[in-house]
């Protein structure tokens, strides 16, 4: 055997796990092993049709378990072809949603959780963020229906300040825009933080009536008033809601697997909840053609001028 590197011989050295035959150069001390076929990688499904099958099956609000037994591919694999895809969603955000010339910018927060409920943790898991409530802060602009940016983690001042400034980088500056939140005050110091120069911020901060005694929800209780807070700047009063970014969230609860209610789907790892999210606002911005606009929200905005297919979505992160 030749050394690949410099071309000197070399002698054998022991064998590898998988079998193979080991060589070590006599010139460069460089170890290889013997010429072989590459084994089939996970990744690889993404070229394939079973691996894009299982995709889309995923974002159509498809669990893992099912996907394996229609498919055939295993759940492990499954959860790695999963993190790929959300990876790449993410980065197809991150490189296309850029200067967003956007008009009304609505914010809101949805719950889920990654592994047992917050309150199931034991005392030593109170500090662990990787598991308990995640809390997914979504960024939508009212009249293309895009999603500019999402954050996950818990309610916290660190990731309203994360959602801000991702709102910040996706929209331009060149365009002034309305902002609604609803009346988290993590939102207050964020918005003045990051956007104070560039929008005007209203608050719609909603009261809830009392549920009656004996009585069990499986829904938030009624709402008794909404009220607009204007906050800085001079907002339309006429366009204080987060009634768009709400759908959004029913959107997500129905495509999403892992946040659909009054199941026992969940993530186990914040890694896999992270990707679900990801691939979902990848395919929903450059791939779903939305009911009303009749084109999907990245071609909505002028950031493209076609429907992509699920290949140029992985493809082009």
């Amino acid at each position: 055997m030749q050394c690949p590197k410099c071309g000197n011989a070399s002698k054998r050295f022991g064998r590898h796990r998988n079998g193979l035959q080991r060589f070590r150069c006599l010139t460069c001390k460089k170890t290889f092993t013997e010429e072989h076929a590459r084994g089939f990688r996970v990744e690889d499904y993404l070229n394939h049709e079973d691996g894009l099958r299982a995709i889309r099956m995923i974002v159509e609000g498809c669990s893992i378990r099912s996907v394996e037994r229609m498919t055939g591919i295993r759940a492990a694999s499954l959860i790695q072809l999963l993190l790929i895809a959300g990876e790449r969603s993410q980065k197809v955000m991150d490189d296309w949603i850029r200067n967003v010339p956007v008009k009304d910018v609505q914010c809101d927060e949805i719950w889920g959780y990654v592994a047992k409920k917050e309150a199931n943790k034991r005392i030593e898991e109170y500090d662990n963020d990787s598991i308990g409530d995640a809390w997914c802060w979504v960024a939508i602009e009212r009249y293309s229906k895009l999603v500019l940016a999402f954050t996950l983690g818990r309610r916290t001042l660190d990731r309203a300040f994360d959602l801000m400034l991702k709102v910040r980088w996706a929209t331009s500056e060149k365009s002034r825009f309305q902002l609604t939140t609803d009346g988290l005050k993590a939102y207050l110091p964020a918005v003045d933080e990051m956007l104070l120069d560039r929008c005007d911020y209203a608050q719609l901060i909603k009261f809830y009536s009392q549920p009656q005694a004996n009585e069990q929800r499986y829904s938030p209780a009624e709402i008794v008033e909404a009220v607009p807070v204007v906050i800085s700047g001079n907002p339309d009063p006429a366009k204080i809601c987060t009634s768009h970014v709400e759908r959004q969230n029913l959107t997500m609860r129905m495509q999403i697997r892992r946040l659909t209610r009054l199941t026992n789907a969940f993530s186990k790892k914040i890694e896999s909840h992270w990707a679900a999210i990801a691939l979902h606002f990848g395919y929903y911005n450059f791939c779903r053609i939305h009911g009303s606009l009749r084109v999907t929200p990245a071609m909505e905005a002028g950031i493209t001028n076609r429907v992509w297919t699920l290949t140029e979505l992985l493809s082009n992160g």
